[in-house]
C-alpha cells in the first residue's frame, strides 16, 4: 500500500538521500549543498510555484517522489503543471510507485481545477515510457532549449 503527501518539513531526510539518487542517477551527483537547500526551501515556501510529493509504504519509509511546478499558461486561465522530476528509489521499483504518484497529482489536479499535467521524457526510459503511455497521451511535441549556464 502506497500514500503519497506533500513534503514537509519533517520529510527533509528522506526527500534529499531521493533527490540526491536521482542526481547521480542523472549525472547531477555534484549539485552543491546550497543548491539543494534553496530547492528545498523553494518547496516549502507556499508563495513558491514549486512542489513536492512523496509516496511512502505503509511504515511510512519513504519510495518514490514528484517535483511539480504550477504555472499560469497563455491558452487558459486555469493553472498548468509541468512535472519535472519523477523518482522511485532502486528497490521499489515495479511496484506502481511512479503511477501512484501521477495519480496524486492527477486527483489534486482535478479537485484545483488545473488544465493539464505535462512532462518530458528520455527517450530510451522504455519503463518509463511503458507507464506514461497507460496514463497519459503522448504528444508530437519536439523539446529545444538555449543552456544558459549554472
Amino acid at each position: 500500500m502506497q500514500q503519497v503527501s506533500e513534503a514537509g518539513l519533517e520529510d527533509r531526510a528522506a526527500w534529499e538521500a531521493m533527490w540526491r539518487a536521482n542526481c547521480a542517477h542523472h549525472g547531477a551527483a555534484a549539485m552543491t549543498d546550497a543548491v539543494i537547500d534553496g530547492l528545498w526551501q523553494r518547496i516549502l515556501d507556499p508563495d513558491f510555484p514549486m512542489h513536492a510529493a512523496i509516496a511512502r509504504d505503509a511504515s511510512g519509509a519513504a519510495l518514490g517522489l514528484a517535483h511539480y511546478i504550477l504555472h499560469p499558461h497563455t491558452f487558459t486561465l486555469r493553472p498548468v503543471c509541468y512535472l519535472e522530476d519523477l523518482w522511485v528509489a532502486a528497490d521499489a521499483r515495479g511496484q506502481g510507485i511512479g503511477g501512484v504518484l501521477i495519480g496524486h497529482l492527477e486527483a489534486r489536479g482535478r479537485a484545483e481545477g488545473w488544465r493539464r499535467i505535462y512532462w518530458v521524457s528520455e527517450p530510451d526510459n522504455a519503463a518509463a515510457i511503458a507507464l506514461y503511455q497507460r496514463v497519459a497521451r503522448r504528444t508530437d511535441y519536439v523539446q529545444f532549449r538555449i543552456d544558459l549556464g549554472r
